[in-house]
């Protein structure tokens, strides 16, 4: 997996780790991007990585652009000998999946789907050949999700499905993006989940909501005082299926100041996971849970 060098303008570096996501190029990207930061090297002003790239922007008048590059190359060559180990965490993001308000929202924007016919989660459960929606919710949540980047829209986790590579879900965006998505929304697009961090404009196919705030630039969120961004590239997400009483204790627990989502520390070892995926995932459960 060799990394394919950009210069974009006079001050960026853009470093594409590999034309498709999977988690050997996140794990490479995270690696060069990290690298980067402990290198500390002079001109460097800031480092943005993503899914299976990343962006280092530079002042040319205190590194010239080749000497940038061959910095970069060189911790690609040390990257590629680290082992795919990191410190992380797992946790458990409630979901209320067909809910109201995504629902009301995805009625209003059915002329820009490709299924005018068919709710969002209607459609996924087609397009993956599930038997019904429920089989599909069951799917979404059953495994858990890599936290590849935290970005785009503040806060905005994109996680990618820790399954075999023919058991990912798929499903394309609308046809055309809708104007408005609720809040902390559950959203679905290509290979990724994500949680709409603040409502707005979006065109992810929208499956459910959470209760759980993941963005509070107020920073008066118990669990987000330290950081106004829950998410960490890294992170594993474990979605729990919750029905309209659980959301609505859920959201009161937010508001009273009470809620805790559950949280634990995990090394994640790349290797280990690929030799047995479904073992693995069972060992990450456990330990959320505290086994």
């Amino acid at each position: 997996m060799e990394a394919r060098y950009t210069f974009g303008g006079d001050e960026h570096l853009f470093v594409e780790c590999s034309e498709e996501m999977s988690l050997e190029a996140f794990f490479k990207s995270l690696s060069m991007s990290r690298g980067v930061r402990e290198a500390g090297i002079k001109g460097v002003t800031e480092i943005c990585p993503a899914n299976a790239s990343m962006q280092v922007k530079f002042n040319p008048d205190i590194i010239k652009p080749n000497d940038i590059l061959a910095e970069v190359k060189a911790i690609e060559t040390a990257a590629e000998k680290t082992e795919p180990v990191i410190d992380t965490r797992i946790v458990e993001i409630p979901v209320f999946y067909n809910d109201p308000w995504t629902h009301e929202t995805l009625m209003r924007f059915r002329e820009r789907h490709q299924d005018p016919n068919a709710t969002d989660l209607e459609y996924a459960a087609r397009i993956n050949n599930f038997a019904s929606v429920d089989a599909f919710i069951g799917a979404h949540s059953e495994s858990p999700w890599f936290v590849s980047m935290v970005g785009f829209v503040s806060g905005l986790p994109f996680m990618y499905q820790m399954v075999e590579r023919q058991r990912q879900i798929q499903v394309p965006k609308y046809l055309r993006p809708r104007t408005d998505t609720p809040k902390l929304a559950v959203g679905y697009g290509g290979c990724f989940s994500c949680i709409y961090s603040v409502r707005g404009a979006g065109g992810y196919q929208m499956f459910g909501i959470t209760p759980m705030p993941i963005f509070d630039p107020t920073q008066t969120t118990s669990y987000l005082r330290d950081f106004m961004v829950f998410f960490n590239p890294g992170d594993i997400v474990k979605f729990k299926p919750i029905d309209r009483a659980a959301y609505d204790q859920a959201v009161a627990d937010v508001e009273a100041g009470r809620f805790t989502p559950p949280i634990s520390k995990v090394r994640f070892d790349l290797h280990e996971f690929q030799s047995d995926i479904g073992g693995y995932n069972l060992k990450l459960e456990g330990m959320l849970n505290g086994n």
